[in-house]
Formats: C-alpha cells, sequence, structure tokens
C-alpha cells in the first residue's frame, strides 16, 4: 500500500503550507490528472458572466430555498381557489393545515427519507451530468420540511382568524365556542414557539435547546390539534346530522392527524439500549463500535444518553471484521466530551438507520473527497460501497496520526493511497 505524499516544509515555517502541500500533490505520479482538473476548474480565473448571479443562485436561492419556495407557492395557488370559491370555509383551513402538517412529519420520518435517497440516488452514472446533479440534490429534502411547517401554521393563523370574527361577531350562532377557541390559541402560541426556536440564529447557538422545543412541542401540537378537531367536529356535527365517528370519518384532517401520530410513535416503537465498544483515539477524539445491526453506504445513527434529551446523529462505516461498524466522535459541546472523557458502554438508539448527504456521491463517476476533523468519518462510508467510484482524499484536521490514530488513516488510504494530509 502506497504511503502518503511526503510534503517539504517551507524554508519559514516548521509546518508545510497549504500552497506548497498541492503543488507537491499535483506531482505525484497518481494525481490522477489533477493538472487538468484545476486548469478547467480554476474559478478565480475564469471570466464568466454567470458569476455575477452565483450569489442569487448557491445563497439566496439555493436548493433548499427553492424547495420552501415551490411548497409556499403551491399552497398561495391553493389559498387563491379557496378564496375565489366565495366565502372562506374553516374546514378547508383545517384540512389543508392538517396537509401541511403531515407532510412537514413525513418528510424528516427515517423510512420516508430512505425511500427518497434509494429512489433517486438509483440513476446510473451513465445518465447526464446535469440529471445526475440535480439527483445529488436529494439531500436538501429539509426544504421541504421548513416550508410545510410555515405554510401550516399561515394556514392556522387564517383558522383561528376565521374562528375568532364567527365567535366574537356572531356569538347567538353557537358554531365556535369558548373552548374551540381557548384552543385554537393555545395551539398558535405553540406554533410560534416552534418557528421561533427553529431559526438558524437560535438553532445553532442553542441546539440542545432547540431539539427538545422541537420535538416536545411538536407532540403537544399535533395533540392539541387533534383535540381542536374532536371538539369542533362535536359541535358541527350537528348540522349534518351525523354522530361524531360518522363526522370524523368524512374529514380529511382527521386522517392526517391518526398518520401523523404514527408516524411519530414508529421511530419511538423501535428504541433500544445497545452495546458500544469504546476506542480511546485522543482528548480529542474516540471511536465507537456497534454491532446490533449492519450499517449501508451512507447511513447514519441517531444516539443519545437518555431517550428524552438531546439526540447526535453519526455517519456510520464498516469496520475491518465485517461484523460491526463505527462512528468517529470528535469534542464539539457537552455530550461529545462526556462521550470521550467517560467512554460509554451502553447508548441509546432510535428508529432505523437513515441516509445521509454523503449517500448522493453514488451517482458520480469519479469523487473528490475534502473533510476536515471528524468530517472523515462520512467520507469513510464510501468503505461501505463495493463498486465506489475513483476517490481523492483532502483531508485537514490537526495531527491526524495522534488524533485519530493508524486504524483510521489506513481506513482513509484505503479510500485513497496517496491522501493529501494537510496538518494544522
Amino acid at each position: 500500500m502506497a504511503s502518503s505524499p511526503q510534503i517539504p516544509p517551507p524554508a519559514h515555517s516548521s509546518k508545510p503550507s497549504f500552497a506548497t502541500s498541492v503543488d507537491t500533490f499535483l506531482s505525484s505520479d497518481n494525481a490522477w490528472n489533477w493538472k487538468r482538473f484545476s486548469a478547467n476548474a480554476d474559478i478565480e480565473g475564469q471570466q464568466n458572466p454567470r458569476r455575477r448571479f452565483a450569489s442569487i443562485r448557491y445563497l439566496i436561492l439555493n436548493i433548499y430555498r427553492r424547495l420552501f419556495s415551490l411548497v409556499y407557492c403551491a399552497n398561495a395557488v391553493a389559498f387563491i381557489i379557496i378564496m375565489v370559491k366565495g366565502r372562506p370555509n374553516p374546514l378547508a383551513f383545517v384540512n389543508a393545515a392538517g396537509i401541511n402538517l403531515l407532510v412537514c412529519g413525513l418528510a424528516r420520518h427515517p423510512l420516508v427519507v430512505n425511500a427518497i435517497f434509494l429512489s433517486i440516488c438509483r440513476i446510473p452514472q451513465s445518465a447526464p451530468l446535469m440529471l445526475r446533479k440535480r439527483a445529488a440534490e436529494a439531500y436538501c429534502y429539509g426544504g421541504v420540511h421548513s416550508g410545510c411547517g410555515v405554510a401550516a401554521f399561515l394556514w392556522f393563523v387564517g383558522l383561528v382568524a376565521l374562528m375568532s370574527r364567527e365567535y366574537w361577531i356572531n356569538q347567538d350562532s353557537g358554531m365556535i365556542s369558548l373552548p374551540v377557541i381557548v384552543l385554537s390559541y393555545v395551539l398558535l402560541v405553540v406554533l410560534i414557539a416552534i418557528i421561533v426556536v427553529a431559526h438558524p440564529t437560535f438553532r445553532t447557538k442553542r441546539h440542545d435547546y432547540f431539539e427538545l422545543t422541537h420535538r416536545f412541542s411538536g407532540w403537544l401540537a399535533v395533540a392539541l390539534f387533534l383535540t381542536l378537531l374532536l371538539v369542533f367536529s362535536d359541535q358541527a356535527r350537528h348540522e349534518q346530522g351525523l354522530s361524531l365517528g360518522q363526522y370524523l370519518l368524512e374529514l380529511p384532517a382527521f386522517w392526517f392527524v391518526l398518520i401523523i401520530i404514527v408516524s411519530i410513535v414508529h421511530p419511538w416503537l423501535l428504541l433500544r439500549r445497545v452495546q458500544v465498544l469504546p476506542e480511546y483515539l485522543s482528548p480529542h477524539a474516540i471511536r465507537l463500535h456497534l454491532d446490533h445491526t449492519s450499517t449501508a453506504f451512507g447511513k447514519v445513527i441517531a444516539l443519545s444518553e437518555h431517550p428524552f434529551r438531546d439526540w447526535h446523529s453519526f455517519a456510520t462505516f464498516p469496520d475491518p471484521n465485517g461484523r460491526s461498524f463505527s462512528v468517529i466522535v470528535s469534542k464539539a459541546g457537552d455530550w461529545t466530551t462526556r462521550c470521550i472523557d467517560q467512554q460509554p458502554t451502553q447508548l441509546w438508539k432510535r428508529g432505523v438507520l437513515m441516509y445521509g448527504f454523503i449517500h448522493v456521491m453514488r451517482v458520480f463517476r469519479r469523487v473528490v473527497v475534502v473533510a476536515t476533523g471528524s468530517g472523515i468519518g462520512p467520507c469513510l462510508s464510501f468503505l461501505s460501497e463495493k463498486n465506489r467510484p475513483p476517490l481523492r482524499v483532502i483531508w485537514q484536521t490537526r495531527n491526524p496520526n495522534r488524533t485519530y490514530g493508524g486504524d483510521v488513516l489506513n481506513l482513509v488510504r484505503q479510500l485513497d493511497p496517496s491522501p493529501l494530509l494537510i496538518d494544522t
């Protein structure tokens, strides 16, 4: 097995600079024609008119936001159709909010996510590159989740406005009672809290609080929505001369809520406490070995110390023995620090292993892997792919041998016999 290229340090520094490292890497015999590659991909040197729109396309209108906008526009069309038909019906708003909540929840369900990746990323490598690039954007499915979540909130705001007008203006009609109004406003406050903590700024700075609030407030919102449906239906059924059961069976929102409840409960039915074999690598990283199930290319596992606390997802990669798989945990917060210091032998897992971003790389014929620190973990998932494409690995980290150990370096060299290791 070839060793990593030796990179001479510049005269003014004890460590190699990035430019020197790249020059040496490109001059190696097996550099995979990188000089031609870099010449064709000289982004800084190109005067392409399309560059002026790059910030709009890749920042303001990235795939995530485009999916979000698509969902929003579809709901806007539905709103226009409802308003054009005449006086808005509260039931139409109820059903619209229900279908958006359903899609919002399913967009994050492990089985649905796996189905998305399995169906879209089965495009053969012989397909046109543009088509494969579009398929590789499957990992942006979160735009559907957030778009439907915001749309459900807006539909519910409209529903609350309609019911409030009915209650305060037509108090003698008896269509909207005080319990319905109270439940509506409580649910509205819960939905506002969910959206506020989901803002990227809050989610980045207070991720643990975001996760707990998002999960438990989401459960509370579903429970309140179901209660609101039951109370509202019990009053509305009298106009049609139906029993409560008959009315609910004909109400689409009721079926939407039932499916949402099933999707929430399903991962928790697979909650298990699994054995973990910790392998201490350094004060900065630890490798956890698990053998309760098998893994596949691009799959991640969610682990936690306690079922109702914060969960952390890690990319999996197979162990050389073929009977277990591993994850690399590096120091990035309180939980990861405890994991390194205490070296747990048991952790909780929930649901099934879910495909992650790295799985979309299977649609390409050649791949350049660029990783920093423990980001090499997802890249090692390529070891699970029997027909993996030719890879070049660029790994920037602090003292890779001392931090992650020789075994991890050997796995990296299985992907690329001559990786570019940049010691920071």
